[in-house]
């Protein structure tokens, strides 16, 4: 693998290294992107270019290490000591995400293929793969993209300055300093409801300032900072000033002193040595703090490297809280991380930027690792199974709809939700008199029995309702005519079949939504709104009386259907991905020893620490409803009958809501939204293949007899 080296005299080297191990109880991550520090790594580098005299002059800690190591070892010892580390090359690089790929046994917090931010000058560094202890990861949350995780370390050094700052709701805090640390601590103290007001000498940082959400911005050299503060402050002097510079002397720290009110508190952020002017800083009794970089923890090694916790109720903020708070701000949008990214860089590029870091703020390194990829939507996904696919986007917009197959489900379900929305052009059904029929009942312009006269010409989006044999082929037509497609689950039969279309998808402008109606459901739009509530891992179980299926239902033709596990359950399997996230691991048995399984009981992990249980049955009593799923969460229970019903316990109280659809109006309205109206895709493509990957798994599963991680 490669990693960034940094030796004594200056040089940067992209050096061919071993791949490390997992530390004990750590995991070993293969990077996807990394931040350069420019502050940190900007003066490492500096200094590094020294001479020897400059660098005494700048280090006079080293220089005492020195003095000691010759008082006790001789100078010929001490000399050789500094040789030997002006000689060795040192790494750069603290904060960066990845893709889990490897776990210590000791650790089960992490699973291969999870995507981690990851922090420490120890272990994160500018490399294409880096060991990292169990403290010093965290779990990137889906909707964080991994460049944004990238910045979590970072992001932390700024969170524990705001929480040593103790800033309250409304309070007013001056952020001294908008390199990239006190970007992000103003972005911070914006999201926690402060006012802040930011100063620095650069105007486009403070521009960039503004963005974060700064309420004014002062340049010092252009007016008097104190008396910007007077005014803005009604005279009293700010909350709370966090001194985000580097260097040392009392200029700074005597301005922050002087523009804080009575009992303010003053926090130090990162390498500034500060001479205090002691009667200023008395008469007003303020508070001096420091701030620890990534919060408590840091430093402590048993702590960082022994995986030693801290209890909540002791404290609450450690630094892997930290981590976890500042994924959570990016997942929502609470912290825009897209002001402060001043450039992005291959990594075998790295090199030339580290001459132009004074004019920078965040550089993020992206890796083009083997092996591994991402997505769309920022799941890690291994090359040959999991391709970067594109995100579902038009062109232009759709204004006629073409539909292939309308049996009694397409003529119940969806084409009723489409009649008079959407200009309908050619259906195309297996016999001539099926196809006239459905072009008059709903409106067609043409009738056809060949389906190859729909693929003609692109301007029209085409509705796949045949058996489910025929999905999979249709949806490559479509994907090679570049038109949008929606197909009724299952989306294809075989491994191979998705393979085929995923290949496709790559080099499509179309794209393909799936019919899993049941996440459209307002009684799952009603469970969502609750659960958004609530934190933490949840439970899932879910119960389907099938019953027993005729011997004469086409689904017992297995070639056209795929089988009822393949064909239906894969519904509740979507459904489970939908509401607790990406599976990760599943085990299922069946009853009995069936050629094709027509029952299933799946217990399946997510990577949040999440579980669900489905049970899909053929055996039971249609007297019995149909479909009925229980969430368990922290202080609330959700049950579901039929998706008719909806009952929420919470604090001690049952809440009932009703509901008469199971989700295919609303699904075909979300799609006709993306088609005419260019509204974002209801179901993208990444989301629908990973609940059809789990479908195969389920049924990789009964057939091994043991678990399969996904």
């Amino acid at each position: 693998m490669k990693q960034l080296a940094q030796y004594q005299d200056g040089r940067l080297e992209l050096q061919d290294v071993p791949a490390p191990v997992p530390p004990p109880g750590g995991i070993l991550v293969q990077t996807t992107c990394s931040v350069i520090s420019p502050g940190t790594e900007r003066m490492k580098v500096e200094q590094a270019r020294m001479s020897l005299l400059q660098k005494a002059k700048a280090r006079p800690d080293q220089v005492k290490k020195v003095i000691d190591t010759a008082k006790t070892l001789g100078w010929k010892a001490a000399l050789q000591k500094v040789r030997n580390r002006l000689e060795s090359p040192t790494p750069l690089g603290y904060s960066a995400a990845g893709i889990v790929v490897a776990v210590d046994e000791l650790n089960s917090r992490f699973h291969v293929g999870d995507r981690v931010a990851c922090g420490g000058a120890e272990c994160a560094f500018h490399a294409e793969m880096i060991a990292v202890p169990d403290l010093l990861a965290s779990p990137i949350p889906t909707g964080v993209e991994d460049w944004q995780a990238a910045y979590t370390t970072l992001t932390s050094i700024s969170m524990e300055a705001v929480r040593q700052s103790g800033a309250r709701l409304g309070e007013r805090v001056l952020v001294l300093g908008q390199g990239l640390v006190g970007l992000l601590a103003t972005g911070l103290l914006k999201a926690s409801g402060a006012r802040v007001m930011s100063a620095d000498f650069v105007a486009d940082r403070l521009q960039t300032s503004l963005a974060m959400g700064a309420e004014r911005i002062v340049n010092p050299s252009q007016s008097k900072l104190e008396d910007e503060v007077r005014a803005w402050t009604d005279g009293h002097g700010v909350d709370a000033v966090l001194l985000c510079v580097g260097g040392k002397g009392r200029d700074a720290a005597n301005t922050a002193i002087s523009c804080l009110r009575d009992r303010g508190v003053m926090v130090i952020v990162g390498i500034y040595d500060a001479e205090l002017s002691w009667k200023t800083a008395y008469m007003k009794d303020i508070q001096v703090r420091y701030s620890r970089s990534y919060g408590p923890g840091r430093y402590d090694p048993q702590y960082e490297w022994g995986g030693q916790d801290y209890p909540i109720g002791h404290v609450r903020w450690t630094e892997n809280r930290n981590f976890e708070a500042c994924l959570e701000l990016m997942r929502t949008g609470q912290l825009n991380l897209n002001p402060v990214t001043t450039r992005r860089v291959v990594f075998g590029n790295v090199l030339e930027i580290y001459d132009k870091l004074e004019s920078e703020l965040g550089v993020v390194i992206e890796y083009c690792s083997p092996g591994f990829s991402r997505s769309g939507n920022g799941e890690p996904k291994a090359a040959s199974e999991f391709p970067n696919l594109p995100t579902t986007t038009l062109q232009s917009t759709v204004e006629t709809l073409d539909v292939i197959g309308a049996g009694n489900f397409a003529r119940t379900m969806l084409l009723p939700h489409v009649k008079g929305k959407i200009a309908l052009g050619t259906i195309v059904n297996a016999t001539g008199l099926s196809a006239r029929h459905v072009m008059e009942k709903f409106g067609f312009a043409h009738a056809e029995t060949d389906s190859s006269k729909v693929f003609d010409h692109e301007a029209a989006a085409v509705m796949i309702g045949t058996r489910h044999h025929l999905h999979a082929p249709l949806v490559l037509k479509a994907l090679q005519a570049g038109k949008q497609a929606f197909v009724e689950k299952p989306l294809c039969l075989t491994c191979e079949e998705l393979t085929q279309i995923d290949t496709a998808m790559l080099e499509s402008k179309g794209g393909v939504m799936v019919g899993f109606n049941r996440r459209f459901a307002p009684a799952t739009v009603a469970l969502m709104e609750v659960l958004r509530t609530v934190s933490g891992p949840k439970t899932l179980s879910f119960q389907v009386n099938a019953g027993v299926l005729a011997p004469d239902h086409w689904y017992a033709n297995v070639a056209e259907s795929g089988g009822r596990v393949l064909g239906e359950a894969c519904h509740f399997f979507d459904f489970a991905c939908h509401v607790l996230g990406k599976p990760v691991k599943v085990t299922a048995q069946t009853i009995g020893r069936p050629k094709v399984p027509d029952s299933v009981t799946a217990q399946i992990e997510f990577a949040d620490g999440s579980s669900a249980q489905v049970i899909y049955s053929a055996e039971g009593d249609l007297a019995y409803p149909k479909e009925t799923f229980r969430v368990f969460a922290s202080g609330l229970v959700c049950e579901c009958e039929n998706f008719m019903k909806l009952s929420i316990f919470k604090q001690r109280k049952e809440t009932v809501k009703k509901f008469a659809s199971k989700g295919h109006a609303e699904e075909m309205a979300a799609w006709l939204a993306f088609l005419k109206d260019g509204a974002p895709h209801p179901l993208p493509y990444e989301q629908a293949r990973q609940s059809m990957r789990l479908t195969f798994a389920v049924l990789e599963s009964i057939r091994e007899g043991r678990s399969i991680a996904l």
